[in-house]
């Protein structure tokens, strides 16, 4: 497959209720969405990237750094939505939906996440698990955690600590899901058409959509964290680090 049909899309919103105006927030002098823009173009199997937004203040942060901009709906309520009206516009077979609040993503990563559907035909969408390491993330609401089958495919996807170690007796590995999807075209074109589902509306996690109508998400393990900038601590944080 080449490079050209694979195309990248970061959905990028301005009214972040946690953080308003976040992707065009100043970090080391750029605004966050260029830094994931510009670390996501090192990807070697992403042949195009846009960025997907509803707000003319992006749109144009985006043109003026050089990069690819389209605008979506207001209507849309989560990124998936975004980049599937995005999608409609654009000629490809793969989409990946990069996550336009980790300024620190790492290129291999999304390189990973491609390659299942570059191995099997039948698989419409993967995404990234991380062992945690950090035990405060176990707890931690904004950390989504996934468990997985033998065969590496999603089993959930959760706020609250999975698998929930009851007896406490037990070494329990906890996943961290990082946020990053790759769909074929098709499926995602299919998804944006389904209702919100009940498991979505609960944990307000959008790939729950995805299991709950019984399509396959394959998980890749990755040894390469990522983290998103989520509120001001999280933002006080990374400048520091940074």
């Amino acid at each position: 497959m080449s490079k050209p049909r694979i195309i990248g899309i970061i959905p990028a919103r301005y009214d972040s209720t946690r953080l308003p105006g976040k992707p065009l927030i100043k970090i080391n002098g750029k605004p966050m969405i260029q830094h994931v823009w510009e670390r996501s173009r090192r990807s070697k199997l992403i042949g195009r990237l846009f960025v997907a937004t509803d707000d003319r203040r992006i749109y144009d942060a985006v043109r003026e750094f050089g990069g690819k901009a389209v605008m979506t709906s207001k209507k849309r309520q989560s990124g998936t939505d975004r980049i599937g009206e995005a999608a409609k516009k654009l000629k490809c077979k793969i989409i990946v939906n990069i996550q336009g609040d980790e300024p620190l993503i790492d290129h291999r990563n999304i390189d990973r996440a491609i390659k299942p559907l570059l191995a099997d035909k039948k698989l419409n969408v993967s995404t990234l698990g991380y062992e945690i390491t950090n035990s405060d993330e176990i707890g931690n609401p904004n950390v989504v955690k996934v468990v997985f089958n033998k065969n590496y495919e999603a089993l959930y996807f959760s706020r609250y600590p999975l698998p929930y170690n009851r007896d406490g007796s037990m070494k329990v590995k906890y996943y961290k899901h990082i946020g990053l999807y790759v769909y074929r075209r098709d499926y995602l074109l299919k998804l944006i058409r389904m209702k919100q589902s009940e498991l979505e509306e609960a944990e307000k996690l959008e790939q729950l959509r995805i299991l709950q109508n019984g399509e396959k998400i394959k998980v890749v393990l990755t040894d390469i964290d990522s983290h998103s900038i989520d509120t001001e601590e999280d933002l006080q944080e990374l400048q520091i680090g940074h």
